[in-house]
This record gives C-alpha cells, sequence and structure tokens, in this order.
C-alpha cells in the first residue's frame, strides 16, 4: 500500500484513508505518549494522532514530539476552557468569527478580517483566535477534519500588519493545529500586501503555503475559485456571494453563548473504558528527540501503554515546575 492514500482536489478538500502500516504508528505513538487525563486522550483520537503524523510525513518520531508539545500546551493553555466572556472583546469588531454558513465539502468556514483589529494585545488576540478555531472544530460535520479560511483584506493598509503575531498565529496553527487548514481564501489582497507575504511565508509549512489562494473580484478565473468552493446565494456579499445580512455581534455572541454550553459534552465523551489511574507521573518532555522510530524507544515507566486509557473523574493534572533547574514541566496525577 502507499504511504498515504488519499483524495484530494484543488479546493483543499482532502479525505484521508488509513492502512495497516499507517495505523501500527498511531498504536506505537499511542504507547510512547502513555496514559493520559480524560480530556487529553479524548484529543489523542486515531484521526488526531494520524494529523501529526500526516504533518510529520510519518515519522513517529517526530510526530510524537509534535503532539507531546500539544498535550503541554493544552494541559496548560487549556484551550477548552475559554469561554465567550473572556474573549467577547476582542470578537467586537467581527476581525474574525464562525460564519453561519458551510463550504460544498460541509467544512466550517472562519471569516477573517485583519482590517477590524481592534486590539493590541497579542495574548488577547491569540487566546481568541484560540477560541475561534476550537470553536469551528466542534462545528466540524463527523466525517471532516478541516475548515476554511475566508480573508477579507477590504480596508486593509500596513498599519494593520504586526509580524510579532504572525509569527505567534502560524505558530499555536501549526504546531498545535496541524492539518486542520483545507483552504485559506485570501480576498482582494492589496499590492503591498505581497512584500509581507514574502515575508511571512517562511514561517509556513510548503504544505500550508500551497493551501493558500489569491482571489480578486475582477479576476473570473479566481472567481471561479469560490463558485467552485460556495452556494453563492449563502455567501456573504464581501466575497461575492448573494448574502449581504452582514455580521451583527449581538446575533453572534448569543450563538457562541449557546455553543459554550456544548463544550463540556465534547470533552467528557468517551468510547473506551476507564483505565486504572498510573501510579507513576507523566512526563511530557521525557520523549527521546534521538530515540528511533523504527521500535529503539524508550519504554520506561514514563511510557505505559494505551494512551485511550481515561483516568477517574476524581482525578486531577497538576502542572509542577521541575527541580532539574531547566525550567521543564512535568505532568503528575493526584
Amino acid at each position: 500500500m502507499s504511504a498515504d492514500l488519499k483524495k484530494s482536489s484543488s479546493n483543499g478538500s482532502e479525505k484521508s484513508l488509513i492502512n495497516e502500516e499507517q495505523q501500527a504508528k498511531i498504536s506505537e505513538i499511542r504507547r510512547l505518549i502513555g496514559p493520559l487525563p480524560e480530556k487529553l486522550a479524548i484529543y489523542c483520537s486515531d484521526a488526531a494522532i494520524a494529523r501529526y503524523l500526516r504533518a510529520r510525513n510519518w515519522n513517529v518520531k517526530k510526530a510524537t514530539k509534535m503532539l507531546k508539545e500539544t498535550l503541554k500546551w493544552r494541559a496548560e493553555y487549556e484551550p477548552e476552557e475559554i469561554r465567550w466572556e473572556e474573549v467577547a472583546h476582542e470578537a467586537e469588531t467581527g476581525k474574525i468569527y464562525r460564519s453561519n454558513y458551510i463550504d460544498k465539502h460541509g467544512r466550517t468556514v472562519l471569516v477573517m478580517r485583519p482590517s477590524c483589529q481592534n486590539s493590541k494585545s497579542t495574548k488577547g488576540q491569540i487566546r481568541y483566535l484560540v477560541y475561534c478555531m476550537e470553536n469551528a472544530i466542534l462545528n466540524l460535520p463527523a466525517d471532516e477534519e478541516q475548515m476554511v479560511w475566508l480573508i477579507d483584506f477590504n480596508g486593509f493598509n500596513l498599519s494593520h500588519i504586526s509580524l510579532k503575531v504572525t509569527r505567534e498565529t502560524a505558530h499555536v496553527l501549526q504546531e498545535h493545529y496541524p492539518e486542520r487548514l483545507g483552504v485559506a481564501i485570501l480576498y482582494n489582497p492589496p499590492k503591498f500586501f505581497e512584500p509581507f507575504w514574502t515575508v511571512a511565508k517562511p514561517f509556513l509549512e510548503p504544505k500550508t503555503q500551497n493551501k493558500v489562494k489569491f482571489v480578486y473580484t475582477d479576476d473570473p478565473n479566481t472567481k471561479k475559485i469560490m463558485e467552485d468552493l460556495f452556494e453563492m446565494e449563502k455567501l456573504e456579499s464581501a466575497f461575492g456571494g448573494n448574502d449581504d445580512s452582514g455580521f451583527d455581534i449581538n446575533k453572534y455572541a448569543e450563538r457562541m453563548r449557546v455553543e459554550d454550553k456544548r463544550i463540556p459534552a465534547f470533552w467528557t465523551k468517551s468510547e473506551a473504558p476507564p483505565e486504572p489511574m498510573p501510579t507513576s507521573s507523566v512526563d511530557l518532555n521525557s520523549f527521546d528527540s534521538d530515540a528511533s522510530d523504527s521500535g529503539k524507544v524508550d519504554c520506561s515507566a514514563s511510557h505505559v501503554s494505551d494512551s485511550e486509557g481515561l483516568i477517574s473523574d476524581k482525578s486531577v493534572l497538576v502542572t509542577k515546575g521541575s527541580d532539574n533547574g531547566n525550567g521543564s514541566k512535568e505532568l503528575f496525577y493526584r
């Protein structure tokens, strides 16, 4: 069998099929990661692990390292705990929001308007971006893993460019949300954006770069991209569609408050029976980056098998500074 069986098209729609060799690699990463608390165990589904493997060209060592970094980040940042009221002030201008329509492949659509930036806080902007990503994923259909970004450059100028935010955005999206982007539509970017794109491209993986499409209203060839992707009756007029209702922050806030109530149920579902609580700490920094992905791996107590095992609801994940002086953190269960 081929290394990665999938059907793809020029619009970024991609369906991946897992073969036996790839399933074995998924199982190996499970063994390397070991048992996890409930939310992280739910996160580490076969589909999620496969995304990390695809992002690292099915290299087990690299994918495991990448996944462990995400698990550390999720344990500390707690993206699933962000709620609308915490980030609502970042959303007031409609700079990022989940549309009320999907593309022809059923994928969630995130609309981004960089000219509507209303905050100078990098931390606040990234936290709102993470909230939007988590919400978009929550609303993906069961057979879809990727989403569409529609980036509207109307009113965009040089004052809206921040390399610091760009670098942090690229890092969070690529390292912690791998293979989530199906296609990004850059709609009517100004001429001066081209040099900025040249600067920003090195921060993106080549695969991600190829998912970026430039669309201009006065170019029939690129306009066809929109017609192939969307039902024009439902698409916003800002992107050449026929819906001119626009963004309403009050209606959007109401939608988000309702959807926030769905989050706890999403992170408590389980398809696997609980496993006994581990008696030793699980250090997400402990992966040996020099270990071979062909079987020469650390099989110490920190790599207990079966990461699908869910610990008791009474268990609490605790992060604590290491005594080794390197500033790293270890995860403990109690």
